[in-house]
């Protein structure tokens, strides 16, 4: 049994190494890779910046995300277009992913997540994914990073990732209480670069500036994780090469009605920034000069 589970990741393995030249970065070009941020329904403008690159022809070597940005993020890894992501975005409602509930810890359960994400990807396992995938979840206690990466499940890290804290539910993994991603790792620059970027592109859902008073305790509670996530911005920005900030104001957490809105806001602003990573690749594939920097995140999070 065991030689049965080593060849069966041996295959996916091998055809990440086999993949066409229009997907594969060139030898001695830079290695682009994608780190998206949360925001719960904002996060469907993701998928604008993943359409933006497709429609550019940019290679992306890998891709990382946390809260909802994991969802978009192995979407792609696992083969879908984003045109088949935008399709499921469209009609992607909060029941779908989250069940009302009664419980001690959180409001909401996710297991309705699962199915949802069984219909959404085209691999649930991160060794068979078509470019190597990063998803972060937060140690409830210990309050470190917890990345998963290469192998195992898929499902379980994402529904971990997308665990706001009070509304959902934590997930228990290996005598862990995981939550939202966001929480240690806002935007995964740092993991987007140990997954073998070179150059890595942030995409950051901006907070929302209130304009008056929470209007109910989910507000309060998410006004004081956007202000503490604001505080410590610096660590992520030093990490990314280019900022991606798609223009997202207006659209509540909830605003899955505005998937269109969305996804225009993502590829609008993922445009932008395509004439700095053309010339990354143009000049990075002349010259097979390594990037000025292999910057790594000060502190060391837990390994999944």
């Amino acid at each position: 049994m065991e030689t049965g589970r080593r060849l069966a990741g041996w295959w996916p393995a091998l055809r990440r190494r086999w993949r066409s030249p229009a997907q594969a970065p060139q030898e001695g070009a830079a290695r682009v890779g994608l780190a998206l941020g949360g925001g719960f329904a904002r996060g469907i403008a993701h998928i604008g910046v993943l359409r933006a690159f497709e429609r550019a022809g940019i290679p992306i070597a890998c891709i990382a995300g946390v809260s909802a940005g994991s969802m978009v993020a192995a979407a792609y890894a696992s083969g879908a277009s984003s045109e088949e992501i935008a399709a499921m975005a469209r009609s992607m409602r909060f029941g779908d992913v989250a069940r009302w509930t009664i419980a001690r810890l959180g409001f909401a359960g996710s297991d309705r997540m699962a199915k949802f994400l069984r219909r959404l990807l085209k691999h649930d396992r991160f060794e068979e994914m078509r470019i190597p995938l990063g998803v972060v979840a937060t140690d409830l206690l210990s309050g470190e990073a917890v990345l998963f990466r290469d192998s195992g499940d898929v499902i379980l890290p994402i529904r971990a990732s997308c665990s706001y804290p009070g509304l959902f539910q934590p997930v228990p993994y290996q005598n862990r209480l995981l939550v939202d991603g966001a929480m240690s790792m806002e935007i995964p620059a740092a993991m987007t670069r140990d997954l073998g970027a070179t150059r890595v592109v942030a995409v950051n859902l901006p907070l929302e500036v209130a304009a008056a008073p929470p209007p109910n305790m989910f507000a309060v509670v998410n006004r004081c994780f956007q202000i503490m996530q604001r505080r410590a911005e610096g660590d992520w920005r030093r990490l990314s090469d280019v900022v991606i900030t798609p223009h997202v104001q207006g659209v509540g957490w909830d605003g899955f009605e505005s998937a269109d809105r969305l996804i225009e806001a993502g590829e609008q602003a993922a445009q932008a920034a395509l004439p700095a990573i053309r010339q990354w690749l143009v000049l990075e594939q002349a010259t097979r000069i390594l990037p000025p920097h292999n910057a790594s995140p000060q502190e060391q999070p837990l390994r999944a």
